[in-house]
C-alpha cells in the first residue's frame, strides 16, 4: 500500500479546503473568502485553532443556492 504525504491529494478530492485551495477550486478571492467566513457561526468554516478551513460540500452547496456573492 502505498503512503500517500497529505498534500498530494487533489483539492476535488478534499472535504476541507484552506483558503488558498478554496479560491483556485471556487475562483474566489482569498480576502472575499475571509469576508464571507468572519460570522461566527459560519455554516461552512471549521477552525483548527487559528486556522480557518472551508467545509467544500457546504460552501458548495451555498454557493448553488446564491444569486450573488
Amino acid at each position: 500500500m502505498e503512503n500517500k504525504n497529505i498534500k498530494d491529494v487533489a483539492i476535488a478530492d478534499k472535504a476541507l479546503l484552506t483558503l488558498e485551495e478554496a479560491a483556485k477550486y471556487f475562483n474566489i478571492g482569498t480576502n472575499k473568502l475571509r469576508i464571507m467566513t468572519n460570522e461566527e457561526n459560519c455554516p461552512y468554516v471549521v477552525w483548527n485553532g487559528s486556522k480557518r478551513l472551508i467545509k467544500r460540500k457546504p460552501f458548495e452547496e451555498y454557493l448553488y443556492s446564491s444569486y450573488s456573492i
